[in-house]
């Protein structure tokens, strides 16, 4: 498909609010929290543009306050992913052919909606629904949203334009078609941008999906479909369902006419879902595209040259920010004998002014981890480390589920650098840490290497620009993500291209061109404007 004679404007990332004491987006954030309290919705699936609704409704409680009932959803059956497919389908033809800055605008208009009328209705949504604070919000839900669906227009602006030369006689062009079936968007619970951003690549590429979101995270899911409706989607061409996942594969991973599956999850379940692929690769009218990003063990490596403050700064935020709910979290550091004094000292301080608890109280940094599942998987990774005698709990180490789902942000200290925090991803507020001493710095190098399957993010701090560069090139395949004096969290569209390789998954870069490669299949068309009407080559003369 060609791009005709148009230009998109290019994209600026969208500034993140404050929400700063007294200020209006402050009073406006707290007025959308406290509409959205006064009422508990209903939340119909949504198929081919029809509200779906069933008998089975489940609820949705605030992590914080599990006690408080935010909505109910309707659960569906395999009945309604096969509704979905169908929907999605017979949407494909008209969705496909629309001039493509019709599709644009579309998408365009919804980032729009996003960063005004929409705004704080989907920061309030992803706050209550899974207890992120009004910064992490922001940064989530609106700005990262909204930088996605912008930039991914101007991307696909981008591959459109690329055409291939011609000789003379010839005009050569490709055309940049979407997949042939359909596309299956799996999405997890942490990030609201990741969950509008996994349907919506797709699509913007003229593919039709079936998107199946995180249970703990429907209540910002159907915000970002009402913000799509409202943007003008077709009927159709995105279908929101809420069915459990193997009961969802059981339909998708057989059907003929699936294209391709747009996932973020965990590791167990990806690999679950290509084993599932392969076999029955027979099934299917195309090679699907697997695009995936899973899990992390994401590690902070300090050098004895490192700023200690900066450091420890890193490593609060990193590790403890949503709860350490992010799959780049920091999650295992290594630091120098040297500076260890330093740096738990002032992580100490810090801890010491953090508060927990509600999302509605301005003041707490740390909120409830999201349901709880995790609270207790969380906890038995804690209570096991209590007991063993070569970890030492540095800070936190509490939990609490009286009211809503709360642990402490935990520091724990192993004298063994493979001790199970260090390398099983616990996807919570705790941190482990591993002292080194400077002379095995480059020995230490080779430990984070080895010690975790995963390769999402990581960070390294120091001033000394040799160390910089050895551990630049010695952990080139250790992280997809590096940060250089920085947490290793906060990736930006369009600045930081996101994902991991090795056992965090495809390294497909949401946030760029790499990843919107994926939804389109390439024919390329040569047409010659006056054809040979001779067989014979000049060498044949004689």
């Amino acid at each position: 498909m060609s791009v005709g004679f148009f230009q998109v404007p290019i994209p600026q990332n969208e500034p993140v609010k404050e929400y700063r004491p007294g200020s209006d987006e402050r009073a406006k954030l707290k007025a959308a929290l406290a509409e959205a309290s006064s009422k508990t919705i209903d939340i119909p699936m949504y198929i081919g543009g029809e509200e779906v609704r069933t008998d089975v409704q489940k609820e949705l409680l605030a992590p914080h306050n599990r006690h408080q009932i935010l909505g109910y959803f309707h659960e569906g059956d395999q009945t309604h992913v096969e509704q979905a497919i169908t929907a999605a389908l017979n949407a494909k033809e008209s969705w496909a052919s629309m001039s493509w800055e019709h599709r644009a605008s579309i998408f365009l208009k919804a980032a729009e909606l996003l960063a005004g009328p929409y705004r704080y209705k989907i920061n309030a949504a992803t706050m209550l629904g899974q207890s992120k604070n009004a910064y992490q919000a922001e940064i989530d839900s609106a700005c990262e949203l909204i930088d996605f669906l912008r930039f991914n227009v101007h991307y696909a602006t981008e591959i459109y334009s690329q055409q291939p030369r011609s000789s003379a006689g010839v005009w050569n062009r490709s055309e940049y078609r979407p997949l042939e079936g359909f596309v299956f968007a799996l999405t997890p619970f942490n990030f609201t941008a990741i969950a509008g951003n996994l349907p919506t690549a797709p699509a913007m590429l003229g593919n039709t999906v079936v998107w199946k979101p995180a249970y703990q995270q429907i209540y910002s899911a159907q915000v970002i479909m009402e913000v799509l409706k409202e943007a003008g989607l077709p009927e159709g061409v995105i279908n929101l369902i809420y069915v459990d996942g193997p009961l969802a594969g059981e339909v998708i991973f057989k059907h003929p006419d699936f294209a391709g599956i747009h996932f973020t999850g965990s590791t167990g379940v990806f690999q679950q879902i290509w084993k599932t692929i392969g076999e029955n690769i027979h099934r299917f009218k195309s090679y699907p595209r697997i695009v995936g990003e899973t899990g992390g063990k994401d590690f902070v490596l300090i050098h004895e040259s490192a700023d200690p403050k900066a450091a420890a700064t890193a490593l609060v935020r990193g590790a403890f920010e949503y709860q350490g709910q992010k799959c780049s979290a920091a999650s295992r550091a290594y630091i120098p004998s040297t500076l260890w004094d330093q740096i738990r000292e002032y992580i100490l301080a810090d801890l010491q002014a953090i508060k927990m608890g509600s999302v509605e109280d301005f003041g707490n940094f740390v909120n409830a981890v999201i349901d709880e599942k995790a609270f207790d998987k969380i906890s038995n990774y804690i209570s096991d480390a209590k007991k063993d005698p070569t970890v030492e709990v540095i800070a936190g180490g509490n939990v609490d589920k009286t009211n809503g789902f709360f642990v402490e942000p935990t520091i724990l200290l192993a004298a063994n650098p493979l001790y199970i925090t260090m390398c099983e991803e616990i996807f919570g507020p705790v941190l482990t840490v591993y002292i080194y001493h400077p002379d095995n710095f480059e020995q230490t190098i080779e430990l984070v290497d080895q010690t975790s399957p995963y390769a999402l993010t990581g960070a390294f701090f120091a001033k000394d620009r040799y160390a910089i560069d050895l551990v630049t090139k010695k952990l080139s395949n250790a992280a997809g993500n590096f940060y250089i004096n920085d947490k290793p969290t906060g990736a930006v569209v369009g600045q930081q291209p996101f994902g991991g390789a090795r056992g965090s998954g495809t390294n497909d870069k949401a946030g760029s061109l790499l990843n919107l490669y994926r939804w389109i299949s390439a024919r390329t068309i040569k047409e010659t404007l006056v054809s040979p009407t001779d067989f014979r080559y000049p060498f044949l003369d004689s």
